[in-house]
């Protein structure tokens, strides 16, 4: 019986997270992880340009975050009382660099940041309403876990991720076409008075890369300063991978509240929630405040230790020009290469991030233009790549990473197998099973949701 066998008999559906079993891909087991690199149980070698949804900026096991997380496990463990100097040492070099973070809390993952973010907002302003938008992806929690991919029937209606959601939740939120500040505004003018948060990736990179326009961040600072509500921008993706600062310091745009994951540790477990003293004062790690914030897990020194040293890193090296320059060439020469087959594509993301939709231009402002995204040509040829050692995930639009680690050799050979495995899928029509390809939406419901 093989590994992947013997996970299915113990572990539901042989994984230990909703998108990790993929179609054609099922008996996939990863033995070895390093640089730009990983190794499957078969020995055979792939180029991860999927890299975890992206936090190991400076690529697998790099070498400076791994020796810091070794001598920190040598002097410190859990004790789950006080605070260690690298949490202090951290909170401190988060507020240096990120414009609306005046002080920080720690978290296990990017989930618990924006569930705290949301249950602060409520209780600061007493109100009820939640804006997101369509294609952002927040965590698992019962507020944000809806209309993420949504089948096109389900755009401008609740499409929860998951069953077992109360409709008294659902009804709490109200979701939104990304990039459309008259939206906004309306919405403001009619419920302003209500909505305790709004809650928005700045580059929703759950759908693959929206790049936001200037005039819609700017709608959302001014209709919640106008309303009082708290603006949250999770940056759970977006910090670090695209700025020290975040994707808020390239916008200039300064939101109340930041959350932030795994990238800020190249992809230790760990999170943080971070923003205005004035609000961060109401949890109960102040005593008295009266919004409960706990977690034995938070601030573990390991995760810290590979935090500051992720920090350390992007500080002193060239990390972001050696990915930023990456990103430029992998997107124009993926256009060119495009153009000179004669598929229509928009090449898009932003830095080290990058991904192609299979449609006419120009560039996607929101989810609904991702609807004529050719969904079988996009999985089907990812399916192919893994063929040629390279690994992009193959599920419709998910976007793509570049690390540190990456070389314009592993360019060169992304740009030829992706140019192979286009021409193969078209040749072959695409696949033809698209089930499960298309993940984040459409779960059924029987709690009376809209």
């Amino acid at each position: 019986m093989t590994l992947a066998e013997r996970a299915r008999r113990v572990i539901p559906g042989g994984v230990n997270s909703g998108q990790r079993s993929i179609p054609g891909l099922t008996d996939l087991v990863i033995t070895r992880t390093a640089g730009s690199r990983f190794w499957d149980g078969d020995g055979r070698e792939f180029t991860d340009y999927h890299a975890a949804f992206g936090p190991p900026l400076l690529g697998h096991n790099d070498p400076d975050v791994a020796a810091a997380v070794a001598d920190a496990s040598g002097r410190l463990g859990l004790t789950g009382v006080a605070v260690t100097e690298g949490e202090v040492l951290l909170a401190e070099q988060l507020a240096e660099l990120i414009p609306s973070i005046e002080q920080v809390l720690l978290t296990s993952t990017g989930s618990e940041a924006t569930f705290h973010a949301l249950r602060l907002a409520r209780a600061v302003t007493g109100r009820r309403l939640v804006v997101k938008f369509q294609g952002c992806y927040h965590g698992w929690h019962d507020a944000v876990s809806l209309n993420v991919i949504s089948a096109p029937d389900r755009v401008g209606r609740h499409d929860p991720t998951s069953t077992g959601i109360l409709s008294e939740v659902l009804d709490a939120t109200l979701v939104l076409r990304f990039n459309d500040p008259a939206a906004l505004r309306q919405v403001f003018a009619e419920h302003g008075r209500d909505i305790a948060a709004v809650i928005v990736e700045p580059v929703p990179h759950n759908v693959g890369a929206l790049l936001p326009t200037e005039e819609f961040l700017r709608a959302l600072r001014e209709e919640c300063t106008a309303a009082g509500s708290v603006l949250v921008f999770d940056e759970v993706i977006t910090g670090f991978r695209h700025a020290l600062g975040g994707y808020q310091a390239i916008s200039g745009v300064t939101p109340d509240l930041t959350t932030l994951g795994k990238a800020i540790a190249n992809g230790a477990p760990i999170g943080a929630l971070g923003g205005r003293a004035d609000l961060m004062q109401y949890f109960s790690s102040r005593p008295g405040g009266p919004v409960f914030f706990a977690g034995t897990y938070n601030g573990h020194p390991l995760p810290v230790a590979a935090a500051l040293a992720t920090v350390r890193k992007l500080r002193e090296q060239p990390v972001h020009e050696h990915v930023f320059r990456l990103g430029d060439r992998v997107r124009g020469e993926l256009t060119a290469l495009y153009e000179r087959m004669g598929v229509p594509a928009v090449v898009t993301g932003y830095g080290s991030v990058f991904v192609s939709y299979f449609m006419p231009g120009p560039a996607p402002l929101s989810y609904d233009d991702l609807l004529a995204n050719d969904t079988a040509l996009f999985v089907g040829y990812r399916r192919h790549l893994v063929e040629h050692g390279i690994f992009e995930l193959p599920l419709n639009l998910k976007r793509s990473h570049l690390s540190y680690a990456h070389t314009d050799a592993d360019v060169d050979r992304l740009l030829e197998a992706t140019e192979a495995a286009v021409r193969r899928t078209l040749a072959e029509g695409g696949p033809s099973d698209l089930t499960h390809t298309s993940t984040m939406g459409g779960a059924a419901t029987t709690t009376g949701a809209r």
